[in-house]
């Protein structure tokens, strides 16, 4: 299963990028699977339903199955919060696992950058990001990378970029055909 990554700031496109370049890559018959990191508390269950009462009541995990989905719910309770290496084997093996954020992991991604919200570029200080898409033309920080540089416009360039950098070449081929 090839890992590939998405980095950026809050509010630089992340979330928006995947839902425009999910539909481009399973379209070139790769099964594709998506993993989030959220910094703050969220839940994905409301209080007054069983799983929650459940959980509340003191279960470590709780599932919840019907004939269209199953989610599988972990409470961390006093552990620390796992690596994306720790939470990569509960995942499915697809062709490639597309994940958003955990911009501290080693994995390799794609920075996402918008100069308008003013925050540092993150491939200075992170040698995993192997390129930079962005929806910026002239930025000097920009001109001194020595990076890739894409259109966060043009998602199909980004399919064929990702593609090829997961040995997913003949995708690239079978798209354009």
């Amino acid at each position: 299963m090839k890992v590939f990554g998405f980095a950026g700031w809050s509010g630089s496109g992340k979330t928006t990028l995947l839902k425009q370049l999910i539909p481009i890559l399973v379209d070139r018959d790769l099964k594709v699977s998506t993993l989030k990191h959220a910094h703050h508390k969220f839940d994905v269950d409301k209080p007054g339903k069983d799983s929650y009462e459940h959980r509340e009541a003191g279960a470590s995990e709780v599932m919840i199955a019907s004939g269209n989905r199953w989610a599988l719910m972990h409470e961390l309770r006093d552990e620390k919060e796992p690596s994306l290496k720790e939470l990569i084997p509960h995942m499915t093996p697809v062709d490639i696992l597309l994940i958003e954020g955990f911009k501290k992991e080693g994995h390799q991604k794609l920075e996402i950058y918008r100069s308008s919200l003013g925050k540092r570029m993150l491939h200075k200080d992170d040698p995993n990001i192997i390129a930079i898409a962005t929806d910026v033309t002239t930025d000097e920080t920009l001109a001194t990378s020595s990076l890739p540089i894409l259109d966060l416009n043009d998602i199909e360039t980004i399919a064929d970029f990702i593609c090829k950098i997961c040995g997913f070449d003949d995708s690239i081929r079978k798209a354009a055909d």
